[in-house]
């Protein structure tokens, strides 16, 4: 079980391109991606994940509270915190808020930035990584910003060239490319994720690192591909060959929660996937993750989430896909 696209697959990330930007230097302006940003091709998701992907030139980014980076021609920046953050040629002058210089399409497109001093030329592709159900683990044990040179990527070319020419598409009005986008953004996003993982030092603590780590690793492997047994620590532990005191607490250090508590968050996260799609009564989800009762489900999915799992569910109606009556 690959853990990591396991945890894709039932979040469910969409991504798109809301901004076209053309600098000149002396430029700097400061933003953060809202909800509203992405509305003209997503319902407003709850967690978002702003993008910069650098198509000409060059910019320097700094995160509220973090510490600058340098981004060329190729390369593409994420947050996977959306944290408010300035960005120029340079960012000592005074930056302006994005907002007061962006001007708004008229016919569905791109909205778009032209501003700057006149000097070296940058253009910028902005866009987000959406959903409705974050999924804190991964959140947590991610940095403020992710970089990627997308020319270095195995398919670099190819998703460089399907970038520029899916945003162009988009920019002219025309919306199916949309679709393009997202599923580039999300594999950017695992292309991201990858390098951070690889570079991870020994002693790293989080989500990450559990999935590294040999026994962790097992263990999240075997919570995601068997999550309806009646697992307990102690029968997870044999599984993976330790004790039941040493494994609770490497897990629990690694992934930074107990293993039963994380197994009863992923459930939530499954049963949200199955009222997302719109299959079964609440008694027949809750069935299928593992409870035995419509209402000892219902609490725990509020506890997850802040709402019923009734509430929900209404809340996902406009983008309730067709129930497949195969599943």
């Amino acid at each position: 079980m690959d853990v990591f696209s396991d945890v894709l697959r039932v979040i469910r990330l969409s991504g798109g391109v809301f901004l076209e930007a053309d600098f000149t230097a002396p430029w700097c302006i400061s933003g953060k991606v809202s909800s509203d940003d992405c509305k003209p091709f997503l319902e407003a998701p709850r967690h978002v994940i702003a993008s910069h992907f650098v198509a000409q030139g060059y910019m320097r980014l700094q995160p509220e509270g973090g510490d600058a980076i340098d981004v060329g021609a190729g390369e593409i920046v994420l947050l996977p915190h959306n944290s408010a953050h300035t960005f120029g040629s340079e960012l000592n002058p005074a930056p302006v808020p994005a907002r007061e210089i962006i001007q708004q399409p008229e016919d569905g497109g791109l909205a778009r930035i032209v501003y700057g001093g006149g000097g070296a030329a940058t253009q910028l592709l902005c866009g987000y990584l959406g959903c409705d159900t974050p999924f804190s683990p991964l959140l947590s044990a991610l940095p403020a910003v992710l970089k990627v040179n997308v020319r270095l990527t195995p398919s670099g070319a190819w998703i460089e060239s399907s970038f520029r020419f899916a945003a162009s598409e988009i920019a002219a009005g025309r919306l199916g490319s949309a679709t393009v986008i997202a599923k580039l953004s999300e594999l950017l996003f695992v292309e991201a994720v990858s390098q951070f993982v690889a570079g991870l030092p020994a002693e790293r603590r989080g989500w990450l690192a559990g999935l590294r780590d040999p026994h962790i690793g097992r263990a999240l492997a075997v919570l995601h591909a068997r999550p309806t047994e009646a697992w307990t620590a102690e029968s997870l532990a044999i599984e993976v060959g330790m004790s039941r005191s040493v494994f609770a607490e490497r897990f629990s250090s690694l992934v930074g929660q107990p293993p039963m508590q994380y197994l009863a968050m992923w459930r939530m996260h499954m049963a949200a996937q199955y009222l997302r799609e719109g299959c079964g009564s609440l008694a027949q989800i809750g069935a299928a993750i593992g409870y035995d009762s419509e209402s000892a489900f219902s609490r725990a999915f509020k506890r997850q989430f802040g709402v019923s799992p009734g509430g929900w569910r209404q809340r996902q109606v406009s983008e309730m896909p067709a129930c497949d009556s195969t599943r």
